[in-house]
């Protein structure tokens, strides 16, 4: 590739823009309804430690879905999987303006999340497929920078819609993934065919190589689930809890965007694990704030949101790379599967962790945990091969 084709913008591309199209519209849903279903809960009767129930529905159904999606596309292709869970996550949506019960709210996401499941899996797979081999880092920070937009205006816009009483617009705004569809045929048609299946016991491999990198993923998004979900309940005006996911995002933003460029330019074992102690040093500062001055929630959640957003692009890129190029797809439902398990996760234990110590004391407790993944993230930031050099 020439140097003036390198140093094209990759999101010029027709493969990129379709990824960005339908990545933006799917993630809109999902970030919507993250932090604000919860809240709608206990505002139609729920008791606060059950209000998590709702998001780990919805990332139960995600994580038994995503390990069906490298079959699923390996038998009916990669086009009409992306339209079916496309549509999945959109079409229900609406309905959540019918009852605020957990149950009816639960199952709706029961069926959104499995649609979420072929975003996630397919939207990483194909974010690396758009992009020359030596801009892989970047393509990933710039499918993270869409994915990271939601989660800078819709996750405190879905809080603020349901603590204000707009449940109807949050409903119909989450029906967004529906308008993905019109990308398909722009980001499908610009890849190239489907990599070849690997040998024999190639799944496994791919499984165990993306595992490190995704066990340190997994503890990250707990304390983002965690955050995203208890915020708003604990500050239950809605300001303090508004402004701080708001700089959550933009900080995952940013970080998504910048942690691949570096990636690419300096192959550094240290950037995952100083990222790791980003997110603990927030969920630390956080606590603070809720113990005594609101600015260090707002403080906290800025940091945490820095190393959150760095953590989730370098281990997706550990895990490819560890996997290799036959088992991209299946590293990527393992990446997922830890992702949203964390969310889900962090939304159920954290509160009934924090029914019994209080939310402060367990953020604590979550910034101790993310530190002594410190060696697990060395581990999972070494090159292949690395240890037999």
């Amino acid at each position: 590739m020439s140097e003036a084709g390198i140093r094209t913008p990759l999101w010029r591309g027709r493969g990129m823009q379709g990824l960005m199209g339908v990545t933006l519209l799917g993630f809109t849903s999902y970030c919507l309804t993250l932090a604000s279903l919860p809240a709608y809960a206990v505002v139609g009767g729920a008791a606060e430690s059950s209000a998590g129930v709702v998001t780990a529905v919805f990332l139960l159904a995600t994580i038994l879905t995503q390990t069906a999606i490298p079959a699923l596309t390996a038998r009916c292709g990669t086009g009409p999987v992306l339209v079916a869970g496309l549509l999945a996550m959109g079409l229900p949506a609406p309905l959540y303006v019918l009852d605020d019960s957990v149950f009816w709210i639960s199952a709706l996401s029961a069926v959104r999340g499995a649609g979420f499941a072929v975003l996630t899996v397919l939207g990483a797979t194909l974010a690396i497929r758009v992009a020359p081999r030596e801009r892989r880092g970047e393509a990933v920070g710039v499918y993270g920078l869409a994915i990271a937009i939601p989660n800078l205006v819709a996750i405190p816009a879905g809080a603020a819609l349901v603590l204000n009483g707009h449940v109807g617009w949050l409903a119909w705004l989450s029906a967004a993934p529906v308008l993905g569809v019109v990308f398909v045929p722009m980001l499908v048609g610009s890849v190239g065919p489907e990599p070849r299946p690997g040998p024999a016991g190639s799944g496994r491999a791919a499984v165990r190589a993306a595992l490190a990198p995704s066990a340190v993923l997994f503890v990250v998004t707990l304390a983002g689930g965690g955050l995203v979900t208890f915020l708003p309940i604990e500050r239950p005006d809605g300001a303090v809890a508004t402004v701080a996911l708001l700089v959550f995002g933009l900080g995952a933003a940013v970080t998504r965007w910048g942690a691949g460029l570096l990636a690419d330019r300096l192959r550094s074992r240290m950037l995952l694990p100083l990222s790791l102690l980003g997110a603990a040093a927030g969920m630390v500062v956080t606590a603070l704030g809720l113990g005594g001055d609101r600015t260090w929630i707002v403080v906290g959640a800025a940091l945490c949101g820095a190393g959150f957003g760095a953590v989730q692009n370098l281990t997706l890129l550990a895990a490819f790379r560890r996997a290799g190029e036959n088992g991209t797809t299946t590293a990527s439902a393992v990446w997922n599967a830890s992702f949203d398990g964390g969310t889900g996760t962090g939304a159920l234990l954290i509160g009934l962790v924090a029914a019994g110590i209080g939310l402060d004391w367990t953020y604590v407790a979550v910034g101790v945990l993310l530190t002594l993944l410190w060696p697990l993230a060395s581990v999972a930031a070494r090159e292949p091969g690395a240890a037999r050099r």
